[in-house]
């Protein structure tokens, strides 16, 4: 008589399926319930067929916050830059495409380059016709690439924390398999923003990293980065950062703007010797300022610093640089004393 070992199988996969399905829910219950607790608080531009979600606070010369993987542009509004930089820039932080409330179609490849077109002409849309440009870790990449394609446009540019080189990265093929198709998308839907879960503070850890968490960044809402359409946009750039950096790095030596690299010489997610030291020795026209006992999490260490680098810039390129509010004073001596 025959064996018949599917039949071993199906109690299994029956568990399997329900398993899934169970997170399914889950996850579609958590989305629908952040994004409720959590609704867009900027504005919104539609830009070459993408809709994009935008912060914009104070009037001055524009500054234009590019925000790294995984988060989106809430991160600088905690980490209290959005708020220092408004008392006389008119900042203007975008969700970069897939993250935060704007889209990223799957019918485009987000490329650096990608991003920074898309972005230029957003720009363009609100009325800004030039801009300091300031990124941080996946967004300098976005900047450079802006930086390069319309000099005329960005005044100067802030990297900060950046992957500017290509190096060997166990975190990117760990953290790029919810970008596949199909098997991406069930896992995307199911398991992913599970595992995401348990592993987020290790990571967050790993990213402030010699010095604490912030107490600012407990404001940042866990799932909204957990949603299945960021773990796909995060997911897709995790893939895309060796490649990118090859493709971007060729370019660095045309590059006419001039530049403030920041960078913490403990960053574990991006070493500064690897990375801002060596963009430094490549470029015509920056400076490079390193901070001892700083972590990848530049800007919540020291927000007063960045704030010191984008008026350096706005001087440099003849944006006259006036003094602060009381109220943006008050906010650069908090964040020097810790609080």
């Amino acid at each position: 008589m025959r064996s018949r070992p599917s039949s071993g199988l199906r109690p299994g996969l029956l568990w399997a399926a329900a398993g899934l399905a169970a997170s399914w829910l889950f996850v579609q219950a958590r989305t629908r319930q952040v994004e409720r607790e959590h609704p867009p608080e900027g504005k919104f531009v539609t830009v070459d067929g993408v809709r994009l979600h935008y912060l914009e606070r104070g009037e001055g010369p524009a500054l234009v916050l590019l925000h790294g993987n995984g988060v989106y542009s809430k991160d600088f509004e905690l980490s209290g830059l959005l708020d220092m930089a408004s008392s006389h820039y008119r900042v203007i932080a975008f969700d970069r495409p897939g993250f935060g409330y704007s889209e990223r179609p799957r019918t485009t490849v987000w490329t650096p380059d990608k991003q920074a077109r898309l972005l230029h002409h957003a720009l363009q849309e609100i009325g800004v016709d030039s801009a300091i440009v300031l990124g941080h870790s996946w967004g300098t990449m976005v900047a450079l690439a802006m930086g390069l394609q319309v000099p005329d446009f960005v005044r100067g540019l802030v990297l900060m924390s950046g992957y500017y080189y290509p190096s060997v990265r166990l975190d990117a093929p760990l953290s790029s398999p919810p970008a596949v198709p199909v098997i991406g998308d069930l896992m995307r839907y199911t398991v992913s923003p599970l595992v995401s879960r348990m592993i987020w503070r290790p990571v967050i850890k790993r990213a402030f990293s010699p010095m604490p968490i912030s107490e600012r960044f407990s404001g940042m809402p866990v799932w909204m980065a957990l949603r299945p359409k960021q773990l796909r946009a995060a997911a897709a750039e995790s893939a895309m950062m060796i490649p990118a950096a090859m493709s971007l790095s060729r370019r660095y030596g045309e590059l006419k703007v001039p530049a403030t690299i920041l960078a913490g010489t403990q960053d574990k997610v991006a070493t500064s010797g690897h990375n801002a030291e060596r963009l430094h020795e490549g470029l015509h026209n920056s400076q490079l300022e390193l901070e001892p006992g700083t972590g990848h999490m530049f800007h919540y260490a020291h927000p007063e610093k960045v704030l010191a680098a984008i008026d350096g810039i706005a001087a440099q390129v003849g944006e006259p640089v006036v003094l602060r509010s009381p109220r943006a004073e008050a906010l650069a001596r908090a964040s020097e004393s810790g609080v």
